[in-house]
C-alpha cells in the first residue's frame, strides 16, 4: 500500500488531530475566512495550499478548536 499525494500532504498526526476536531461538530470553525464543519472539507482546504499556508490555517483551525 503506497501513500497517495493527499496522504503526504498532511501529515498523519495532522490528520488524526483533525478528525477528533470535527467529529460530530454541529458549529463550523472559521479559518482563513471560511467556514469548516466536517473533516473533508478541512482537509481538502488544507490540501489546496501551500505549506506554510496550510501549516498556519492548520494552527488556527486547533486554536479554535477550544
Amino acid at each position: 500500500m503506497g501513500m497517495t499525494e493527499d496522504d503526504q500532504s498532511l501529515s498523519r498526526s495532522q490528520r488524526r488531530s483533525l478528525r477528533r476536531i470535527y467529529n460530530g461538530r454541529s458549529v463550523p470553525i472559521i479559518a482563513d475566512g471560511k467556514p469548516f464543519l466536517t473533516y473533508k472539507d478541512a482537509s481538502q482546504y488544507l490540501q489546496s495550499l501551500a505549506p506554510h499556508a496550510r501549516d498556519a490555517a492548520y494552527a488556527e483551525m486547533k486554536e479554535k478548536e477550544k
